[in-house]
């Protein structure tokens, strides 16, 4: 049976800097990823720009190099293709981790290792053994479920792509932080009826600055209608269902103009509520998303309130020795405070501390 010394969970940008410095150390590594290289950024819509400067998405030293101030999806994964190439790391893709466990090792079961089962695509599976493991899944692959009916219907997604298919079609966009706002402005631009509905009493603080204007003002003049302190209760096929406490008025932030064809209709429901009915042909759930805990609570890493791994702030080893979690996957519910930006970091500081306990080998 061979064993690593360590397993890295995660192609992202901080799985990335861990493998690199892996090398840069000597330890025998292995990354797994259940897609592609760095997945969550493939998975991004083709026309995003980062809200950060290019030399903050480096990772392992390689420099990223770019005309623009602000980099945009083909530069970032064009450069982590180089970060690749560069160091020639170790990555098997399409390899998803189904569970981390402990067992025992060696003659007389004298060590223990990580046995890490992983399955592909095509349902092959396999078992993988490591002395360390660093789970830097990220949170983006898992989005926040409303739990609510009709939200697995096939015109219900909480990842948003291309404007152009919606031209001219009913979109209902949830969400009032920045990707509800950026593509909300992006699908009215695309000739969308669009219509925003938000939990809260107004679009989150954290809005990038240049685009909360551009949505106040395009809620203000009507171009897009807007529902504050309202929460989706049902997706129908050709509708979607809100509500609002009974005896407040409707939640509109301004009146949608006729010629949208968005006709609404009020009915009363149970425990203190108004119903409203908004037509759609398409509903993006654009809600946010969070690190799979099920993993890391089935592998023995306790949770805190806020839905984190409990761990060590300077080794980032979580309290399942050999353990360590680098990245989204610290964040648990407060997702606003792991970017690329600092995550980018974790995975050195844990090869550090696992090359001092084994012996550097560089």
């Amino acid at each position: 049976m061979a064993i690593r010394d360590l397993l890295i969970i995660g192609a992202g940008p901080s799985g990335l800097s861990a493998a690199v410095a892996a090398k840069r150390h000597g330890l025998d590594y292995q990354v797994v990823e259940q897609g592609v290289l760095v997945n969550s950024i493939y998975r991004f819509p083709p026309q995003i720009v980062f809200f950060t400067t290019p030399e903050l998405l480096e990772v392992g030293g390689l420099p990223f190099v770019s005309p623009y101030d602000k980099p945009t999806r083909p530069e970032a994964l064009r450069y982590y293709r180089k970060v690749v190439d560069t160091y020639d790391l170790q990555i098997a893709f399409d390899e998803k981790v189904l569970a981390v466990a402990r067992e025992q090792h060696g003659p007389e079961e004298s060590e223990e290792v990580f046995a890490i089962e992983t399955e592909t695509s095509r349902r092959v599976r396999r078992v993988r053994h490591a002395r360390y493991v660093i789970i830097a899944i990220g949170y983006f692959d898992r989005p926040n479920l409303l739990g609510v009916p009709g939200e697995d219907l096939p015109h219900v997604s909480h990842y948003y792509g291309e404007p152009y298919p919606y031209y001219r079609r009913r979109v209902v966009v949830v969400g009032g932080a920045n990707s509800a706002a950026e593509w909300a402005l992006d699908l009215f631009r695309a000739g969308a009826h669009v219509t925003l509905v938000h939990r809260a009493a107004e679009l989150d603080a954290t809005i990038k600055y240049w685009v909360r204007p551009d949505i106040e003002n395009r809620i203000r003049e009507g171009s897009i209608a807007a529902h504050f302190n309202t929460c989706v209760s049902e997706i129908r096929p050709t509708s979607v269902s809100i509500s609002y406490s009974r005896g407040a008025p409707p939640p509109l932030a301004t009146a949608a103009s006729p010629s949208l064809g968005l006709e609404r209709r009020l009915s009363a429901s149970g425990e203190g509520r108004e119903t409203l009915e908004v037509p759609a042909d398409a509903v993006f759930l654009l809600t946010g998303y969070r690190a799979d805990t099920t993993l890391m609570r089935e592998a023995g890493i306790v949770l805190t309130g806020r839905e984190g791994p409990t761990y060590d702030r300077e080794t980032f080893e979580t309290n399942v020795p050999g353990l360590f979690v680098a990245g989204g996957a610290v964040a648990g519910v407060d997702t606003g405070t792991i970017f690329i930006e600092n995550g980018r970091f974790h995975g050195e500081r844990i090869v550090q501390v696992i090359a001092d306990r084994m012996g550097s080998r560089t």
